[in-house]
């Protein structure tokens, strides 16, 4: 099965080689994430993969929880992950997934989100991998780590920071810095939230590394 992973952020490619697949990159935007999806397809990957970091929906998810659901929100319905690559990431976690096309910079809106889809976590790839997955006809699966939980407002220099290959603008987020400073505990915090949630992500791969290892 020539899986294809989709990431949002480089930081987020560079864990999801280790998987041993080709990754495609959307830029952290969701025509990004559908474009990447597509260009996965056409290179003859035949199952998709949503990989990297998410923000948190459900306040009992803490930074670095694991989010491998069994269904995606995607567009009013809920779409089901592959049972097969499910246990190729060593199961699910029991969280169900909200595909946004917009992220949820503040707690109001998390909470709102919450309450109406009962989702537990959002990123902004996966709405574009569920979609491709199913007018291809193809298998999809998510496996993904907390990073900002619901409680938590996202700085304005964490929405401007991305270019569209999904590096770190580091200009951009100077220059909002430099005219809101006060945000800097906050860029601080999910710094340090964003590190947990790799290393989330790094402990699952090396764990699905051992059981592709001991197969026979």
């Amino acid at each position: 099965m020539p899986l294809a992973i989709l990431v949002g952020l480089q930081a987020e490619a560079r864990l999801a080689r280790r998987l041993g697949a080709p990754v495609e990159i959307g830029g952290g935007t969701a025509p990004g994430a559908t474009a990447a999806a597509e260009r996965a397809v056409a290179s003859g990957a035949t199952a998709l993969l949503s990989f990297g970091l998410a923000g948190g929906l459900d306040p009992a998810l803490r930074p670095g929880a694991l989010v491998v659901p069994e269904a995606v929100w995607v567009d009013g319905a809920w779409l089901a992950a592959d049972p097969g690559l499910l246990r190729r990431l060593g199961g699910t976690t029991p969280h169900r997934l909200l595909g946004a096309e917009t992220v949820a910079a503040d707690a109001a809106t998390k909470r709102h989100l919450w309450l109406q889809t009962g989702a537990a976590a959002l990123d902004l790839e996966s709405a574009a991998v569920a979609r491709t997955a199913l007018a291809r006809g193809l298998p999809f699966a998510v496996l993904r780590a907390v990073c900002d939980p619901a409680e938590r407002d996202l700085p304005p220099a964490a929405l401007a920071a991305l270019d569209a290959g999904g590096a770190i603008g580091l200009l951009r987020v100077l220059g909002s810095v430099l005219a809101r400073p006060g945000q800097v505990p906050a860029l601080l915090t999910l710094a340090s939230d964003a590190a947990a949630a790799r290393r989330a992500l790094a402990r699952r791969i090396a764990e699905i590394g051992r059981r592709v290892a001991q197969m026979p």
